[in-house]
């Protein structure tokens, strides 16, 4: 089973001068490389007078991550490199940073580029909200009228959400639970209804 791991709960967005040219962070939550890459366009349609847009991604986790990032016209290792060994630093999934840099007239030269990105990369992840990612999984119960309601205090115990009811000759409960949670959920119901109880699950 896939271990929780932290994620972004929201988005962030920092401004920082450098001799001159204004660098502007964000950082939001991209679960997929097509929602990241949305992030990155939708980064650049809101700062149209930019002269870079740098970004790193992580998508996923741990061995199964995937990432992506462009030095956007800076020197070759200068900007996207930076920024995405902060994003690898920071134990992240599912995030996206973009670096919007408007040229103030002063070169920095590749020292100073390099430390321009990774303070910025730096700031706006530290702002950034954190929630936790965590392997959910689709319940569906069928049981008899008699359980349903010692059923429901169960799904409770077990921090379940009841995401629907259907009321027939039997009651199809549709739930939502943890990965973790299920397991002694599956274990309770069997006990109390005498495996009187069909339960299907699957992964979110």
């Amino acid at each position: 089973m896939s271990q929780p791991y932290p994620i972004p709960a929201g988005e962030a967005r920092i401004e920082l001068q450098v001799k001159n040219s204004r660098f502007i962070g964000r950082a939001g939550y991209t679960p997929s490389v097509a929602t990241a890459k949305a992030f990155i366009e939708k980064v650049k349609a809101e700062e149209p007078g930019c002269t870079h847009a740098v970004y790193a991604f992580a998508v996923g986790h741990g061995a199964t991550v995937t990432h992506g990032m462009s030095d956007a016209g800076e020197p070759s290792g200068t900007a996207g490199r930076p920024a995405l060994a902060v994003v690898k630093g920071s134990g992240l999934g599912d995030v996206t940073i973009v670096i919007v840099r408007y040229f103030g007239g002063t070169k920095l030269g590749t020292g100073g580029l390099v430390k321009a990105y990774t303070e910025t990369a730096q700031a706006v992840l530290a702002e950034l909200p954190l929630t936790e990612k965590v392997e959910r999984r689709s319940v569906q119960v069928t049981l008899s009228y008699a359980s349903y309601e010692s059923v429901k205090r169960m799904v409770a115990a077990h921090q379940g959400q009841v995401d629907a009811e259907e009321f027939a000759t039997q009651v199809t409960l549709r739930l939502t639970f943890s990965a973790d949670d299920l397991p002694a959920f599956q274990a309770a119901l069997a006990e109390t209804t005498s495996g009187q109880v069909t339960v299907e699950s699957w992964p979110i």
